[in-house]
């Protein structure tokens, strides 16, 4: 991306708003997958993991796609820019934050490790990570602690079920524990924490803006880890919590094209973002023969090379789609409503229970019990055994994963799915948890 270009010389990305208003949307519920493009007979309630695209997003970024291609110089160097800005207007506008706070990552995990690697680490820093951080990102972490300077690595014990004014208790016991070591270096070194909004498994939603308060508190820096929140979290927010950063995926609940996610870096910490994943030719260095400073922060992520712009540029269609469907509130009201009476009825269909009964952790992912002994571990066999059984026999799919001595599935309820939907995955789950019972045994 080169040259900004007016609004009127490059046209918009979204899905033409004329289009989707020339009709209602469907009632929610199985009425809805007219407008994805699922196989009919897959019922899929794991939208979390890797999202769903809508055949009206989908259109849009195929219509991208072709202008790309029919002038690629002309789309990459001048028009671009001018798509890429309305996405991160609008997705600031929804989360609360200004313009020119957001960036367009590849993906959460991708805005995390780009954080991690601007600070600049010194002996006796700490990073702290949770035992239900993300894999990719508590790997990254781990990394970190591996190669010099080598900072510390402190990792918060987090259980479920549990309550959210049991982890604020902990949380702040654990920062009061971590900040009061050190002896001399206490004064100087660095404290960052690594902060769940919503934990991938379980499916659970942390009290994340109390925690960060707690971070501010303590003198401790946060990095909101929120890959599940942006179209799943209502009212975000960024301006009040004031995170010191804070990274979605757009791709998941927001609707948008695999993969983008946005990165929110307030203007107080611009100075500690110098370069991105990777390393644009816009960097500048203060050995640089002319330098004038380092380079603005929305500047170092506009090129960082060449890449399928469209994913990220589908965050406008993505807002289309969503405002035609009744917004925010209506579509959250329905998913969070389902997966409380979902995860209810599953648990009694498969004789277990919910894992958060009062729903308070509980947004439109919900987390069941599973009837498989805890004294099963988790195994590659055992993992093959269910992903099999459930995607292959019976062409369904919830999350499943070992957690705290017991055997869950995280169920995401979306605008597509009805109650009868989970009755199909109790069936499934059944099946599949009798087979896993029955090779332990051998």
């Amino acid at each position: 991306m080169k040259t900004p270009l007016s609004s009127e010389l490059a046209p918009s990305t979204s899905t033409a708003d004329a289009e989707l208003g020339k009709h209602a949307p469907p009632s929610f519920g199985h009425a809805m997958h007219k407008l994805f493009e699922f196989d009919p007979s897959y019922v899929n309630l794991n939208h979390g993991s890797y999202g769903s695209l809508p055949m009206p997003v989908r259109v849009a970024c195929d219509k991208l796609s072709a202008r790309v291609e029919a002038n690629p110089d002309k789309f990459l160097r001048i028009e671009c820019i001018h798509h890429w800005n309305e996405a991160r207007t609008r997705v600031a506008k929804l989360i609360g934050a200004e313009t020119d706070e957001c960036v367009l990552v590849n993906n959460a995990s991708h805005g995390i490790a780009t954080v991690l690697r601007n600070f600049e680490w010194n002996e006796g820093d700490v990073i702290i990570g949770t035992t239900t951080t993300y894999g990719s990102v508590s790997r990254a972490i781990r990394y970190l602690g591996d190669i010099p300077p080598h900072p510390q690595v402190s990792t918060f014990d987090l259980k479920f079920p549990t309550s959210h004014a049991e982890i604020l208790e902990s949380w702040r016991e654990h920062l009061r524990q971590v900040t009061s070591e050190g002896n001399d270096l206490k004064q100087t070194r660095k404290v960052v924490a690594v902060v769940d909004a919503i934990v991938s498994n379980p499916g659970a939603r942390l009290p994340w803006k109390e925690m960060v308060a707690i971070c501010k508190d303590a003198g401790v820096w946060s990095i909101v880890d929120a890959a599940h929140s942006i179209g799943q979290e209502v009212d975000i927010n960024l301006s009040e919590a004031k995170p010191d950063f804070w990274v979605s995926n757009c791709h998941k609940w927001l609707f948008a094209k695999r993969s983008c996610a946005v990165l929110y870096v307030p203007k107080r910490n611009h100075h500690v973002i110098k370069s991105p994943i990777p390393t644009p030719h816009t960097y500048h260095s203060p050995q640089d023969e002319h330098y004038d400073g380092p380079q603005k922060f929305v500047n170092l992520f506009a090129w960082t090379g060449t890449i399928d712009y469209v994913p990220l540029l589908s965050i406008n269609a993505a807002l289309d789609f969503r405002e035609w469907l009744g917004g925010e509130y209506k579509i959250n009201e329905y998913t969070h409503n389902l997966a409380i009476a979902g995860g209810k009825h599953l648990a009694s269909l498969l004789g277990t229970s919910v894992m958060d009964p009062d729903g308070d952790l509980t947004l439109n992912m919900v987390n069941v019990e599973l009837p498989i002994p805890g004294d099963i571990k988790y195994s590659n066999e055992v993992h093959s055994l269910l992903l099999n059984t459930l995607l292959v026999e019976w062409n369904t799919y919830a999350a499943h994963y070992y957690h705290n001595g017991k055997w869950w599935t995280r169920c995401s309820a979306q605008v597509w799915n009805e109650i009868s939907d989970f009755e199909v995955l109790a069936n499934a789950l059944k099946d599949a948890c009798q087979k896993v019972v029955k090779f332990a045994k051998q």
